[in-house]
């Protein structure tokens, strides 16, 4: 399924349609993460396919160094062979990226990569690990979901392992291609091969809430907005 097919499906669902979608077709309590991710950048959602990428605990122990020699060491030894994010390149418009990793209190995504990815024209990405540089990330306005806030850098701690693999989303597997959803309620995984017959629910629900929150718009006599439009 191409983004285009996607985005007809899930352009415009928020994260409690889609959850009622997968309720409709009887996959209750599956696809819903921890409610410990959230949304770094409040007002933002993301939909769209997974890129999935797998971090691990690094064994790496910097040596006792100079400052100056530590920076040499970190940009071009860390980043340049260890920290690396070859996914990049793999990034198609659309694509949410999905972290796996390990609970190590690190800063993995920060203003740097998820300016990059914006820049690749993702749509989102979500971490089972932590977020730093958080006034730019919310001044750039990318959707990112995150289960902690943190403030440190990743050298001697996180490495690269793999990608477009099935991670585990805290406590939701995902599989590269699954469809990820991600608001102000949270974030949400619908299995690629259910997509479909999730969005029609998902949309159907959403237009009955509409047609509902339309009638007592008019009561209380609000301008409708987009929300019920």
């Amino acid at each position: 399924m191409d983004f285009a097919d996607i985005e007809k499906l899930y352009g415009g669902l928020r994260v409690a349609d889609v959850r009622d979608g997968m309720d409709w077709i009887g996959l209750f309590s599956k696809g819903t993460v921890s409610r410990s991710v959230r949304p770094v950048v409040p007002g933002t959602s993301m939909f769209g396919p997974a890129l999935t990428v797998r971090g691990r605990a690094s064994w790496v122990q910097p040596e006792t160094m100079t400052p100056d020699d530590y920076t040499k060491w970190a940009r071009e030894y860390w980043y340049g062979s260890m920290h690396i994010e070859p996914f990049t390149e793999d990034i198609n418009p659309g694509d949410v990226l999905v972290f796996e990793s390990p609970d190590l209190g690190v800063g993995e995504l920060g203003s740097n990569n998820t300016l990059k990815f914006l820049t690749r024209k993702a749509n989102g990405v979500v971490t089972s690990g932590g977020c730093r540089d958080t006034d730019e990330v919310r001044l750039q306005g990318f959707p990112v979901f995150a289960q902690y806030i943190n403030q440190t850098m990743t050298q001697g701690r996180l490495e690269y392992e793999s990608h477009n693999i099935p991670v585990t989303l805290v406590n939701v597997l995902v599989n590269p291609g699954d469809i990820v959803v991600g608001d102000g309620d949270g974030v949400i995984v619908v299995p690629q091969e259910h997509a479909e017959e999730v969005a029609k629910y998902a949309r159907q629900e959403q237009e009955h809430d509409k047609e509902m929150r339309r009638k007592m718009y008019a009561e209380l006599g609000w301008e409708l907005d987009d929300t019920v439009r």
